[in-house]
């Protein structure tokens, strides 16, 4: 749709062109959104307004600025400019239309805006119109004739060059005028490019008598407003007699040309012929053409030969028609038209400009996305100008054809910036002319990093070792997680997940550095309490939003030396010695008892030796370095002391060793009544006087009045009691051995027990362990008391005990090399 609005001022009646306003058209297609033409005049001032090409192109300012609107215009960026402030189109030069397109209409500025974050394209075009800014201007101010005076009316004299108005249309040249007109009159002739030939015709014969020389005023005018001319002086010498003009033998000649072809190539010949003798009969040929680019071209010999004169270019000229004239001595001349096809050839590469492409996308680009446009052209005619584009392959992206000649660069495939994080994508486009010219470009496009990848462990799974008793803080293993992206994306940190372990949270054992990934023990680790423990590390990237990935770490603790073994039997009582009896009768390697030990360590620093470290005498006894078994090494004999004191150690096989030692007291003898007076000297009942304290205390605290009378009860028991003992030691009954019930008297050498069974406990109090242990279904013990005077007493039976149900029983074997069982005591 053009509109086109002109105003007229009538007050000066002057036609004054005011304003022509905006063209618009809108053309539909991929990445084109519209199309904007507008009209303007030629030398307009700098800064003159073209139109506003937000308004009409429906935008806003905002979008122009974010969009980053720039004008692609090529060659004709030094006359528009696009102001982002205002959105409008100014003039940035005066335009002149004739030095910008010559003869040619329309003359149109064509160009593109462009608009990024989305790529949109708008072309525009300015069309400059003309204004009547040139007058008619002769190539020469004087032009001479020589005419005969037998110059037949209607003879033909051409003017030779015509007025050259570089204006078109109606400012262009529209008419001549020839003055004085006695003589002569004015023809005025079309030519094919558009403008006027003028020639003249002799109306009334001359006669060279009355007039010798002829002056006349030849005058150009155009058709613009203020009207324009320009004017010739034409100078006649009146001859005599040539009565017969040139005649061409055809009145149009046709030629092609290639448009490679070489200074002097012969076009065409041309021929006219004269009827007229001598001088009169000589003709000469020029090109009646005034258009200098024409007069650059071609040249034409006396002979009439069309040759070319300098470079023809197809891509410009595609056609020529030249006015040829043939004009003998007198003057006398005739005309015809030369046609010229320039013939194309393949020399032309096509052009590619990039109009907008992005320098950085995301790898999250989806497919079909246009990340560039581009324009293609081949100014070479038919196959030669046919262009198709290509890129390299292997790459996610494709081209295709928007327009016929706008290519678009599209994804075609997903991105990934871990495989690729560059891409040089590079646009061959090729004619299809004999032989194919082509040319490219390439476009290096950053892909951007999208946190698409979560951290990945090195190991599936870790497993790392602790000694025990370590430093609280100390670095037990560091974990590895490596993230494919880039930057931020790929920046990890580690995290300890929230776990318990034996119902105690894993943050109180260890913690994780979480630039490092070091794993520190927040305390010491004690083997004994617990032996490894499992939790979880998470691995967090710093995109957003972030991924992240677990692994579990178990960790082991290894166990160190820091237990001493501990001698669960014989029990190291506090006051009463307990002795093991051997039988004078016993043999070599008699089992006297067996020395029980653990040790809470594990490994070899649990692996137990015993050895004998002192004893009464080293020749009668020995110990078990791996058991810890005290066998006699010799047969025992009458001069054995009956009272024999071993001293027993315990070692360990950690490094360093730790060890525990235990007094074992052994009796020789064969009878009770032999032990007791051996033994009388031991310490007295430390129990018995702690009951009496007791006793004591509690029966001053009840009231005083009653303390004499329970002191004097008191005083009376413990009477009798001494009474009691006393009359039994001085009896003279015979002692006779007690045997518990489930032990025999096996051939006279001592007590052996039918079933072996002892008591083992943790600690060295058997009596304070939190583990109890069965003992011998009829346990006997000799406890000697030094105040007694031979007295033995006897323990009650403790079977009752066992049988208790809140007595907890478990077995518990000793250390791997001790044998379960033992011998009775005394």
């Amino acid at each position: 749709i053009v509109l086109t609005i002109l105003l007229w001022s009538p007050e000066t009646k002057k036609k004054t062109m005011i304003r022509q306003v905006l063209v618009i058209s809108v053309l539909c297609f991929d990445y084109v959104i519209g199309h904007v033409s507008y009209s303007i005049p030629e030398e307009m001032a700098r800064g003159s307004l073209v139109g506003n090409i937000v308004q009409d192109l429906g935008l806003d300012l905002k979008r122009v600025k974010s969009g980053k609107a720039r004008l692609y215009i090529g060659d004709s960026a030094q006359f528009i400019e696009l102001n982002k402030e205002r959105g409008v189109l100014l003039i940035k030069e005066k335009i002149d239309r004739e030095a910008l397109c010559r003869q040619t209409t329309p003359c149109a500025l064509h160009f593109q805006i462009t608009l990024e974050n989305p790529l949109e394209l708008f072309p525009v075009t300015v069309e400059i119109t003309d204004i009547n800014d040139n007058a008619p201007v002769f190539q020469k101010e004087e032009r001479i004739f020589e005419i005969s005076e037998s110059a037949a009316v209607g003879s033909k004299f051409m003017l030779e060059k015509k007025a050259i108005d570089p204006d078109i249309g109606l400012n262009g040249l529209q008419s001549y005028s020839l003055k004085p007109s006695d003589n002569f009159i004015l023809k005025v002739h079309s030519q094919s490019d558009g403008g006027k030939r003028a020639e003249m015709i002799l109306q009334k014969p001359l006669d060279r008598e009355k007039e010798e020389f002829i002056s006349l005023l030849l005058t150009a005018v155009d058709g613009g407003e203020p009207q324009r001319s320009g004017t010739m002086q034409i100078h006649i010498t009146v001859l005599d007699a040539n009565d017969n003009a040139p005649v061409f033998t055809q009145p149009i000649y046709k030629a092609t040309v290639q448009e490679n072809s070489v200074k002097g190539t012969l076009i065409t010949k041309v021929s006219a012929s004269d009827a007229d003798k001598g001088s009169n009969g000589e003709v000469s040929y020029v090109i009646g053409n005034s258009v200098k680019s024409i007069l650059e071209i071609f040249h034409i010999n006396e002979d009439g030969e069309l040759i070319l004169n300098g470079p023809i270019n197809y891509e410009k000229t595609k056609k020529y028609e030249i006015d040829v004239e043939a004009v003998d001595r007198g003057g006398l001349s005739d005309s015809c038209k030369v046609i010229i096809d320039v013939g194309d050839i393949n020399d032309n590469s096509p052009i590619i400009n990039i109009i907008s492409s992005s320098i950085s996308i995301g790898e999250d680009l989806k497919s079909n996305t246009v990340v560039a446009i581009m324009s293609v052209s081949d100014p070479d005619s038919e196959e030669n100008g046919k262009v198709r584009c290509a890129i390299n392959k292997n790459t996610p992206f494709t081209i295709m054809s928007t327009s016929s000649n706008l290519y678009s660069l599209v994804t075609d495939s997903e991105l990934d910036r871990e495989t690729a994080s560059e891409y040089n994508i590079t646009v061959t486009c090729s004619d299809e002319g004999l032989p194919s010219l082509s040319s490219s470009v390439t476009l290096t496009l950053q892909i951007s990093d999208v946190n698409d990848n979560p951290p990945v462990f090195e190991r599936s799974s870790y497993e790392a070792y602790i000694v025990e008793n370590n430093t609280p803080g100390v670095s037990i293993f560091t974990v590895k997680a490596t993230d494919a992206d880039w930057n931020q994306n790929a920046r990890v940190s580690y995290i300890l997940e929230d776990s318990s372990v034996n119902g105690v949270p894993v943050s109180s054992y260890v913690s994780v550095s979480a630039d490092s990934g070091v794993i520190h023990a927040v305390r010491s680790f004690d083997y004994e309490q617990i032996k490894d423990f499992k939790f979880y590390i998470k691995a967090q990237d710093g995109g957003s939003p972030p991924l992240s990935s677990n692994v579990t770490v178990k960790i082991l603790i290894q166990d160190q030396n820091d237990n001493p073994p501990q001698v669960l039997y014989p029990v190291q009582t506090g006051g009463s010695m307990v002795a093991e009896m051997v039988p004078r009768s016993a043999d070599v390697g008699y089992l006297v008892t067996k020395v029980v030990a653990v040790d809470v360590d594990s490994g070899q620093n649990a692996w137990l030796s015993y050895k004998l470290q002192k004893a009464t005498d080293r020749a009668l006894f020995e110990v078990g370095l791996q058991n810890g078994e005290i066998r006699t090494i010799r047969q025992v004999t009458d001069k054995d002391a009956v009272k024999q004191r071993l001293t027993v150690i315990v070692e360990d096989n950690g490094q360093p060793s730790r060890s525990a030692t235990v007094i074992v007291n052994v009796a020789v003898a064969d009878s009770f009544p032999e032990v007791l007076s051996e033994f009388s000297e031991f310490p007295h009942d430390k129990e018995y006087n702690d009951n009496l304290t007791f006793y004591l205390v509690l029966a001053l605290a009840v009231v005083s009045f009653l303390f004499i009378t329970c002191l004097v009860v008191i005083i009376s028991v413990k009477i009798y009691r001494w009474r009691q003992s006393r009359i039994l030691y001085h009896s003279s009954l015979p002692v006779i051995p007690y045997y518990p019930p489930r032990y025999s008297d096996t051939l006279g050498t001592g007590t052996l027990p039918h079933v072996y069974n002892y008591e083992v406990c943790r600690t060295t109090d058997s009596r304070k362990s939190d583990n109890k242990f069965g003992r011998a279904g009829s346990q006997n013990m000799l406890i000697m008391d030094p105040s007694s005077t031979g007295t033995m007493q006897r323990i009650q039976n403790e079977k009752n005990i066992l049988d208790e149900p809140d007595s907890p029983l478990e077995e518990f074997p000793p250390s791997p090399a001790a044998e379960a069982h033992m011998r009775p005591t005394l």
